[in-house]
């Protein structure tokens, strides 16, 4: 079940507010500038598959995202703990770092653990299969997917590029949850 934690940036202990209610996520992300939705999943589409299975799998719904929001790339992370690139992948998407342009992930399935500094707050989100979260651009952030990683995720991006991440050099992200702890 998705969930949303808020803490002062300076308070990793103790937060400010803790639901699992998706419309009380949806109104507490959306007065911060964040798109939190709930669409419908399939249940032929898991961790681990290709990701042309997964962008066949859901064309139409990727097609209306990209009308209605003109991205100009879209890709998948399709990520299981038999990934031997697991531990790079998590390495590299824990350290605070902001895109110049939206990003946008779909949760197909699994979960992932995003943290997101807006101003002298820190919003942890833990997005599973379902959810859709957009990160406005340049808005620092972290993404957890675990240790263990189980997950499929559509992003979009308004950047032909893809993912282009440009890290803060903050600490930050080591003070807060990880997936694991969440």
């Amino acid at each position: 079940m998705s969930e949303l934690r808020i803490y002062r940036d300076d308070n990793s202990q103790h937060a400010l507010l803790s639901s699992r209610d998706a419309v009380l996520i949806r109104s507490e992300l959306g007065k911060a500038g964040v798109r939190f939705e709930q669409w419908q999943t399939r249940d032929d589409v898991r961790a681990g598959d290709s990701a042309d299975s997964v962008m066949t799998a859901y064309r139409d719904d990727i097609q209306r995202l990209v009308d209605e929001q003109g991205y100009q790339s879209v890709d998948v992370i399709s990520l299981d703990a038999s990934n031997p690139n697991k531990d790079e992948l998590r390495a590299k998407f824990l350290a605070e770092h902001r895109h110049s342009e939206d990003e946008v992930r779909f949760f197909v399935d699994g979960c992932g653990l995003f943290a997101l500094h807006i101003g002298d707050k820190v919003y942890e989100v833990l997005c599973e299969r379902g959810d859709l979260l957009s990160v406005p651009a340049n808005t620092p952030h972290w993404f957890d997917l675990g240790p263990t990683p189980q997950l499929v995720a559509i992003r979009f991006f308004n950047n032909p590029d893809g993912w282009v991440a440009h890290y803060t050099g903050s600490t930050i992200a080591e003070h807060y949850s990880r997936l694991e702890n969440a």
